[in-house]
């Protein structure tokens, strides 16, 4: 037997243990792709795919995306962050992620005073606006390269809240959050942010390598049982794919902060990105004729 192509995103719902709807699958990683199943088609803005069984048979697969996450803290790092920052993480023998992650973490919740639309590649859901670009507010000549970085994953966070919230009001519940994918295994304040942001509790799925198991998954359906493989995936994912012991639960405190952060997240959301003021368009065009006349 051969199995089929199929999308690598798709095919990690399995692998996290998800075969029911109402659970979402974020791949985690430069970007995040989003998808959670319902049992009944919806309209749901921003979503890039609605596909009867798309993602498993039997049920509807909805896909929503984030077009940059883990880039977004990799240009900061690459283009904005002091020096002193590395030279501190060379002598402890750390990556400087880990060392502003570390400084983040002894942040509060609004602490930083900033807050930041994490849209430095665009918008993919719910706007679907590549010509958007990123913003942050409220800095100081006080304001250090720790508080940037965590208004940077709280925005990315912000992001994903709003993508749960436009599947929730079309009627496609979602009722917690299964990662996988490079982050959840590199940064755990950023994981604590996203379960207290979506007032979520969120999972991580055992396997490194998540898409790749979910293929050998599906190859193993396409065997089926008599070849020593399943009949079924749910069966394939009973006896093959497993969550990691450690979970995070919301914070009240923080989650309380984070619903009036997210308030402004969501004007700012609007009001850039709905046209009510198109200034990033036109900040883009002025930069690109810029750049024809200067050849």
């Amino acid at each position: 037997a051969v199995a089929v192509a199929n999308v690598d995103a798709h095919v990690s719902v399995p692998a996290a243990t998800v075969t029911e709807p109402g659970r979402m699958v974020a791949v985690m990683g430069t970007s995040i792709c989003h998808m959670v199943m319902g049992e009944r088609t919806a309209n749901v803005e921003g979503m890039c795919g609605v596909v009867e069984d798309g993602i498993l048979p039997g049920l509807f697969g909805y896909e929503a995306g984030q077009s940059a996450v883990g880039d977004i803290f990799a240009w900061f790092v690459d283009n904005l962050v002091p020096v002193e920052y590395f030279e501190q993480a060379e002598r402890e023998g750390l990556d400087v992620h880990e060392v502003l992650e570390r400084e983040a973490a002894s942040l509060a919740p609004g602490q930083s005073g900033l807050i930041a639309l994490d849209w430095m590649n665009g918008n993919r859901s719910v706007l679907v606006d590549v010509d958007l670009s990123g913003l942050v507010l409220g800095a100081t000549l006080a304001t250090k390269a720790p508080e940037v970085y965590r208004a940077l994953i709280e925005a990315t966070a912000f992001g994903t809240r709003m993508i749960v919230e436009s599947l929730e009001a079309s009627g496609v519940p979602v009722t917690d959050n299964v990662t996988c994918g490079g982050l959840p295994e590199k940064n755990k304040q950023l994981m604590q942010i996203y379960a207290d942001v979506t007032r979520r509790e969120l999972s991580i799925a055992a396997s490194a390598q998540t898409p790749a198991l979910g293929s050998a998954m599906w190859a193993a359906v396409a065997a089926g049982a008599e070849a020593g493989g399943y009949d079924r995936i749910e069966d394939a994912a009973g006896a093959m794919a497993k969550l990691r012991d450690e979970h995070y639960v919301p914070e009240p405190g923080a989650a309380a902060v984070y619903d009036q952060l997210y308030a402004e997240y969501k004007t700012l959301h609007d009001y850039f990105g709905r046209g009510d003021n198109d200034v990033m368009k036109r900040l883009r065009a002025i930069r690109d004729r810029a750049r024809e006349t200067a050849g």
